[in-house]
């Protein structure tokens, strides 16, 4: 569409219109005729009183002090105020419609003086104009980084990409010979032809308090991208140990040491005959001359393992390419790509509305419960006295101390935080320190969504800690889109018709926001003697990985875990257009 365009919402008095045999409303025809007969003048007029207030806000004042009251019936607390563009004359939304009648045409179109947006007074609805937004929310950049300046420019891997159809691969008549001459079918013993499990789910043997490991590791093997990655070959441990003792031929034994090798060999071990468990004794050995303040046979906390493997396997892809990655491209290692998203953050200043931007890379996502019913609803967890001290598997018990839910807590995490006075942030645009709000966002989501629940606390005051059994409830399928920074903006912001900071207005946002659950890791018992279990969702059906122990479940025995750790993949995952030629 042109710059000129505009959206009307539906009105039961427009006509409508079919397309694709769908019932679309017809635009306004006020605003193109108000154009026509006025031009452009008086919206840019218009543009000349936005005030920018405290917290983003956009507004129309000819001048900052003025109180505009509707001069029908003289009131200045209505919930919505208008101004005619062409007269100015201030009308409530009672009278608004009233003052359009009453003059000649071109009267039609108002303005919301407290919001900024366009109103048709006939067709009682909110009308849009993209040059006029474009300027609205111009001006709100502008108020909100100190005259337009980039204060922290937004990774690379946010720029678009050209999305292409997921199409299935068929072998080719070279690839068959192929494929024919350099592998063999698997033949299924006995025990597995009886077997109901599904393929690849093993149990794995505690090693000695390794529990947390293999609760993250069977997690892991069934990562839809991630074990898509492996299998397939893409990182072969036979070529990469090659690779690595050409190039480094004098380095020491623990230089050549690589996780996702280690990896490869477990998907290979573990997605093969037999369903005796596996033993990651190679693993577990590799992990130790990764992380030596963690080599002992003690428990371990899951959550600490994963991060501490994930970045294990991103330091060796680092080295071994001879330059640094930067882990909020997603493209620097398998890890990085399945599980990185971006983190946005903005600090506000509460006296003139600058802000602060930053962005962050992030593999997971730690998220305080929330508060007890009958506390303050900015208390956070860890200042909360009341926990259950039984097993998190008895719902009813758990009740006792409340109930949270992954989006109330997901809700929390986003919504904006006041920060304290002893936290007060220089003011670019003031000079001076100021109070300030703190909001938290997600910029960019990952193929996988982690979501650690923090339930171990730590009081340095009280120089004790203590686990915390609240229930959580999580849902099996989840829609990020609430928690995105672009639906962020759009709230502060207003509702504008069109894009925030490269956000792509297309249908794949919409799909890519949604995810389901498959994996969750839970932990039951107190803090320094408790055991990890993990729940998977293979083929509609949830399995309970008990170390060596698989054991089929009903959904319910998932939904009443206490849940430690979740992992939600993306329902419909995009494929990025390749630059090489494709046989045909």
């Amino acid at each position: 569409m042109s710059k000129t365009d505009h959206f009307h919402h539906h009105h039961p008095q427009q006509q409508q219109q079919q397309r694709n045999g769908l019932v679309l409303p017809q635009p306004c025809p006020h605003l193109p005729e108000f154009r026509s007969r006025h031009g452009t003048k008086p919206l840019r007029a218009l543009q000349e009183c936005l005030r920018v207030r405290p917290l983003g806000r956009a507004a129309i004042r000819r001048d900052p002090n003025e109180v505009p009251r509707c001069g029908l019936c003289g009131e200045a607390a209505r919930p919505r105020l208008y101004a005619c563009v062409a007269c100015a004359a201030v009308s409530c939304h009672v009278h608004a419609a009233a003052h359009a009648e009453s003059m000649p045409p071109g009267h039609e179109i108002a303005v919301d003086v407290d919001r900024a947006e366009l109103f048709c007074c006939p067709c009682r609805d909110q009308v849009y104009d993209r040059d006029f937004d474009a300027a609205v929310v111009l001006a709100q950049i502008v108020a909100s980084t100190l005259g337009g300046s980039i204060r922290s420019p937004p990774p690379e891997n946010l720029r678009k990409r050209r999305r292409v159809d997921y199409q299935p691969w068929t072998p080719d008549l070279r690839e068959r010979v192929l494929v024919g001459g350099n592998s063999s079918p698997l033949q299924l013993t006995d025990g597995d032809s009886s077997s109901d499990l599904p393929w690849g789910l093993r149990g794995l043997n505690n090693l000695g308090n390794t529990c947390f490991m293999n609760s993250v590791l069977q997690a892991l093997l069934h990562t839809p991208p991630l074990r898509n990655y492996f299998l397939s070959d893409r990182h072969n441990r036979y070529f990469c140990q090659k690779s690595v003792a050409s190039n480094d031929s004098n380095s020491n034994k623990n230089s050549r040491l690589c996780l996702a090798c280690d990896m490869d060999a477990m998907f290979s071990a573990v997605f093969t005959v037999g369903r005796t468990p596996y033993s990651p004794a190679k693993f577990l050995y590799s992990w130790w001359q990764h992380a030596a303040n963690l080599a002992s046979y003690e428990q371990q906390d899951a959550h600490e393992f994963f991060i501490s493997m994930l970045d294990g396997i991103h330091e060796k892809v680092e080295k071994d390419k001879r330059k640094p990655q930067s882990q909020g491209n997603g493209d620097c290692c398998i890890a990085h790509r399945v599980f990185s998203g971006i983190l946005r953050s903005d600090v506000m200043c509460t006296a003139c509305g600058f802000t602060s931007t930053t962005y962050d890379p992030c593999v997971d996502i730690s998220l305080d419960l929330e508060p007890n019913q009958g506390a303050s609803g900015r208390t956070a967890s860890s200042k909360s006295h009341h926990s259950c001290n039984g097993e998190a598997d008895s719902l009813s018990s758990s009740q006792n101390c409340g109930i949270s839910t992954l989006m109330g807590c997901l809700d929390r995490f986003t919504r904006p935080e006041r920060l304290g006075s002893d936290q007060k942030f220089f003011c670019q645009q003031c000079q001076v320190r100021q109070e300030s709000l703190k909001q938290m966002s997600i910029r960019k989501l990952p193929l996988v969504s982690c979501f650690h629940i923090k339930r171990f606390e730590h009081s340095p005051i009280r120089k004790m800690s203590r686990k915390v059994d609240r229930y959580l409830q999580f849902p099996f399928s989840l829609d990020m889109a609430p928690y995105l920074s672009s639906s962020i903006l759009r709230s502060r912001f207003g509702n504008r018709s069109f894009s925030f900071d490269g956000d792509e207005p297309d249908a794949s946002n919409k799909l890519s926001s949604e995810f389901e659950l498959f994996a969750v890791i839970t932990h039951t018992g107190k803090l320094d003697a408790g055991h990890y279990v993990t729940y998977l969702r293979l083929s509609n059906q949830w399995y309970k990985c008990d170390d060596a122990w698989i054991t089929q479940v009903n959904e319910n025995i998932v939904r009443a875990a206490q849940g430690y750790m979740m992992f939600y993949v993306q329902k419909m995952l995009y494929y990025r257009a390749s630059k090489k030629p494709v046989a045909s």
